[in-house]
């Protein structure tokens, strides 16, 4: 056996092959040692000797019927011991983290989706996982959830960033143009997108950026989009849907988010044959590898609360 002189570097040594040999010292045993591991006994033996070359002495003597350990393996246990209960300590903790999850979860997500997905659940999901902290900014622009820190958000199929890992939520979602009975008395009902353009009509930004909510139609099979005109604007669908109400123009909004006010009959759809088709919300996240305990089960219970047969 090669023995290093006073001075010279170490070579490098594998960490596995060291937590093999203390398994050995703490068994006394080669067999012992491989079935905790399971490999053979063959293999175990192979790693404890290139450990011994690497460091140049002997640390266990054997024969074919027993194992001690010599003064240099000794020594060497000394501090390997407590270093890998260290180890295995905060092994248990990311394993316990991942069973029980906890921490601070950031989301980002619409008002509509907040309002259609989240709300009504919050509290289920506060009782069931006390060790997480939930922080959600509501956004109703296209936010950069990577760039912005944030662990998932929530938006429509279409509006996903690319490079995302989406996984739908609810009911399929169709957006609509609604219009008060006193409006539509006073103006007049569109019977296609072109008639939109002699309409006041309610517009939305989406987040600082100032982008706006694009009013999108079918007719037959082709798509369109208006630039519609108005004097009203909003960064969010809830004044909007209020002010279309109140008589202020129309509004292009979630028919979802819309159904109180369909239901009473304060708001009508119009246009009905010239709505897209309907598409579903979707929770998006950067990776699927190594996802943290916290995301998956706030994932696992928000897919469940909002469970549906797809329309």
């Amino acid at each position: 056996m090669t023995v290093l002189r006073r001075g010279a570097a170490l070579p490098p040594v594998n960490m596995s092959s060291v937590a093999t040999f203390e398994l050995v010292a703490r068994h006394l045993s080669f067999a012992r040692a491989a079935d905790e591991l399971r490999v053979t006994p063959t293999a175990v033996s192979r790693t404890i000797k290139q450990l011994e070359a690497r460091l140049g002495v002997r640390l266990l003597n054997r024969t074919t019927r027993s194992v001690a350990v010599t003064d240099a393996g000794t020594d060497l246990l000394t501090s390997l011991v407590p270093a890998l209960a260290q180890i295995r300590l905060s092994v248990e903790r990311v394993n316990a983290e991942s069973s029980r999850p906890s921490g601070h979860l950031r989301l980002n997500t619409s008002t509509v989706a907040y309002g259609a997905l989240i709300e009504s659940h919050l509290q289920a999901f506060m009782a069931r996982f006390p060790a997480i902290t939930l922080d959600v900014r509501i956004d109703n622009g296209l936010t950069d959830i990577v760039a912005g820190g944030f662990d998932a958000g929530i938006r429509l199929g279409h509006a996903l960033q690319r490079d995302m890992i989406a996984v739908p939520l609810g009911p399929l979602q169709q957006l609509v143009v609604v219009g008060s009975p006193s409006y539509l008395e006073a103006h007049g009902s569109p019977k296609t997108p072109k008639d939109l353009l002699q309409h006041e009509c309610i517009r939305q930004r989406l987040g600082a950026g100032g982008r706006l909510l694009e009013w999108e139609f079918v007719s037959g099979s082709k798509s369109s989009t208006i630039d519609v005109q108005g004097r009203l604007f909003f960064n969010e669908m809830r004044p909007a849907l209020a002010a279309a109400r109140d008589g202020c123009g129309l509004a292009y909004v979630f028919r979802q988010f819309a159904a109180p006010a369909l239901e009473d009959g304060s708001l009508t759809v119009v246009m009905e044959r010239h709505t897209r088709p309907r598409e579903a919300f979707h929770l998006y996240y950067p990776s699927r590898a190594q996802m943290p305990g916290k995301l998956r089960a706030f994932i696992d219970f928000i897919r469940e609360a909002n469970w549906s047969v797809p329309d």
